[in-house]
C-alpha cells in the first residue's frame, strides 16, 4: 500500500449519516490516511494576483499568463503544471471580456474536467462528482435567488464551443461546491487563499470531536490521525470550531450543512459547563449579573470587530481592557466570552509591541483552551505557538520555550514534520533551547546579548492581528 493512498479506507453506509468513510488498518496519531489533490480548485477573487494559481503558495513576484492576464504563477513550471486546467479557462476569460467570480471559476472547471474525462470517477476517486451532495432541495429563498444568479452568470461565461450541460446539472454543480468546497490556505496555513473540491474527503463525515484532522500541504489535503483509530471505526473530521457550546455549534451545522449533529459531545453537552463557567465560592455572581455581563462582552465584540477593521488597534486594546475588568470578578476561567476577549487582547498588544501584558493574557487564555480542545487540535497548536512567541519577545524565555515545545507536538501531529509552520517552529524550538540553556548559565549575560540579538530580530515580530479566524475546513460561501 502506498502511503496517503485510498487503499487504507473504505466508503460505507453511517447510520443516519448517508455516506461516510471508515479505516481498513490501524493508525496512530499523526498518520496521513490519504492525502488527495484537488479535483479542481481556484484561488479566492481578492488574492488572484498575489498567490499562484497552481500551488497556492504566496509570492512577491508572480508571472501573469500572456494570454489572459488573470492568472499568476511562480514560475514557469507552475505555469506548465497548470495549462490542463486553465486552457479552456484562459480562451473563455479571453471571449468574456473578463474573469467571472470563484464560484464561477471553480464550476466551469469542474465542468472542463469532466468533458476532458467523462463524469464517472476520476482515478483515485472513491466517489464521483455526480454522487456528492447538492442539498439543493434544502436552500432557502435567499440561497435558491443566489443559486439563479450563479447559473446565469456561469452560462454567459461558458463557452459556446464546449460541452453542454442542462440547467439542472449546472445546479447540481453548484449546490456541491456551497455544501462540499474546502478552504485552501497559503504555505504557512495562516491564511484562507482559495477553494477546491476533493471528492474522497467530502465523504468524512463531522464530528465535534473527531478522530481525524485536515491541512492543506504542498498542494494536497491531507488526512491526519488524531488519535488511535482502529480497523473498521469511521473517520471523522470536524465541520466547525469546536469553541462554542453545542446548541450553538449545531444550529451553525444545521444553517450550514443541512444536518442534525448526533455526536456525542453534543448529545451530553460536554464541556459546555466548562465554556459557560462563572466564578464560584462566597462571592458567587447571581444570574442576573452573569446574564449582564455576557450581554456587555457580546456588545464588545461587535465594537472591537468595528475598530479592527477600521485599524484602530489601541481602541482595540481599550475595549478588551474595559471588558476584561468586568468579567474577571463574575466569569470562570474557562468562558468562552473571556477567551474571546483574551485571545483579541494578547494577539492586538503583541501586534502593537506591549509583549509583556500579551503574555499575561495569552498565558491565561492557553491554560483555558487546554481543558477546552482535544489536546491534538490544529487550533489549539496554533494558539499555543503564538503565545511561545509572545512569551520569548516578553524575555520570558521559560514559559515561551515550554510554550513552544508544547506546541511543536500538537502541530507534528496534526501539521506534520515536513509543513511549513512545523519547520519554522523546529527553528524557533532549537533557538529558544539554545537561550534556555545560556538563561540558566549566567542571567545577566542572556540579558545582554538578548539586547544585541533583538536588533536582528531572528524571532519575527506579531504579523498585524488578523480580522479572520484561522482558515475553517470548510469553505462556506457566505
Amino acid at each position: 500500500m502506498t502511503k496517503g493512498g485510498m487503499e487504507s479506507v473504505e466508503v460505507f453506509t453511517s447510520e443516519g449519516k448517508g455516506r461516510g468513510l471508515k479505516a481498513q488498518k490501524e493508525f496512530l496519531p499523526g498518520d496521513v490516511i490519504f492525502a488527495e489533490p484537488a479535483y479542481a480548485a481556484v484561488v479566492f477573487d481578492s488574492l488572484t494576483h498575489v498567490i499562484c494559481h497552481t500551488c497556492f503558495k504566496r509570492q512577491e513576484r508572480l508571472h501573469r499568463c500572456g494570454q489572459c492576464k488573470f492568472a499568476y504563477y511562480c514560475d514557469r513550471t507552475c505555469q506548465r503544471a497548470a495549462w490542463l486546467n486553465h486552457k479552456n479557462e484562459c480562451s473563455a476569460i479571453k471571449r468574456h471580456g473578463k474573469a467571472p467570480t470563484e464560484n464561477i471559476r471553480l464550476a466551469a472547471r469542474i465542468m472542463w474536467k469532466m468533458e476532458r474525462e467523462g463524469s464517472g470517477l476520476s482515478e483515485g476517486c472513491l466517489v464521483s462528482i455526480d454522487d456528492l451532495q447538492n442539498h439543493v432541495e434544502n436552500f432557502g429563498e435567499e440561497e435558491k435567488k443566489d443559486l439563479r444568479v450563479d447559473v446565469e452568470s456561469f452560462l454567459e461565461f461558458w463557452p459556446p464551443q464546449s460541452q453542454q450541460f442542462g440547467m439542472q446539472y449546472i445546479s447540481h454543480i453548484f449546490g456541491v461546491i456551497n455544501c462540499n468546497a474546502f478552504t485552501l490556505s497559503d504555505q504557512r496555513g495562516l491564511q484562507a487563499v482559495g477553494v477546491g473540491i476533493f471528492p474522497n474527503l467530502c465523504q468524512a463525515n463531522h464530528d465535534c470531536w473527531p478522530n481525524c484532522t485536515v491541512i492543506f500541504n504542498n498542494g494536497k489535503i491531507e488526512l491526519r490521525a488524531l488519535s488511535k483509530i482502529s480497523p473498521g471505526d469511521e473517520l471523522t473530521v470536524s465541520y466547525v470550531d469546536f469553541l462554542n457550546v453545542s446548541e450553538e455549534r449545531r444550529e451553525q451545522l444545521k444553517k450550514q450543512y443541512y444536518f442534525d449533529c448526533t455526536c456525542e459531545h453534543c448529545k451530553k453537552q460536554i464541556k459546555d459547563d466548562l465554556m459557560l463557567a462563572v466564578k464560584e465560592g462566597e462571592n458567587k455572581p447571581s444570574a442576573e449579573t452573569v446574564k449582564e455581563v455576557i450581554q456587555f462582552s457580546k456588545d464588545t465584540l461587535e465594537k472591537i470587530n468595528k475598530a479592527r477593521l477600521e485599524g484602530v488597534y489601541h481602541e482595540v486594546v481599550k475595549l478588551c481592557r474595559d471588558c476584561l475588568k468586568k468579567q474577571e470578578p463574575v466569569l470562570g476561567d474557562t468562558n468562552l466570552y473571556l477567551l474571546r476577549i483574551l485571545s483579541i487582547a494578547s494577539e492586538v498588544l503583541s501586534y502593537l509591541q506591549m509583549f509583556e501584558e500579551a503574555a499575561d493574557y495569552a498565558k491565561r487564555m492557553v491554560d483555558g483552551y487546554m481543558k477546552i480542545y482535544h489536546p491534538n487540535n490544529a487550533q489549539l497548536g496554533m494558539a499555543v505557538m503564538r503565545a511561545g512567541v509572545t512569551h520569548w519577545h516578553a524575555g520570558l524565555i521559560e514559559a515561551g520555550h515550554g510554550m513552544i515545545c508544547k506546541a511543536y507536538a500538537i502541530l507534528l501531529i496534526t501539521h506534520g514534520p515536513s509543513h511549513p509552520i512545523t519547520k519554522d517552529l523546529e527553528v524557533m524550538r532549537v533557538q529558544t533551547e539554545m537561550e534556555l540553556r545560556m538563561f540558566q548559565q549566567n542571567e545577566f549575560m542572556y540579558y545582554k546579548m538578548r539586547e544585541a540579538a533583538l536588533k536582528n530580530q531572528k524571532i519575527q515580530v506579531m504579523p498585524e492581528p488578523s480580522n479572520e479566524t484561522a482558515p475553517s475546513l470548510f469553505h462556506k460561501k457566505e
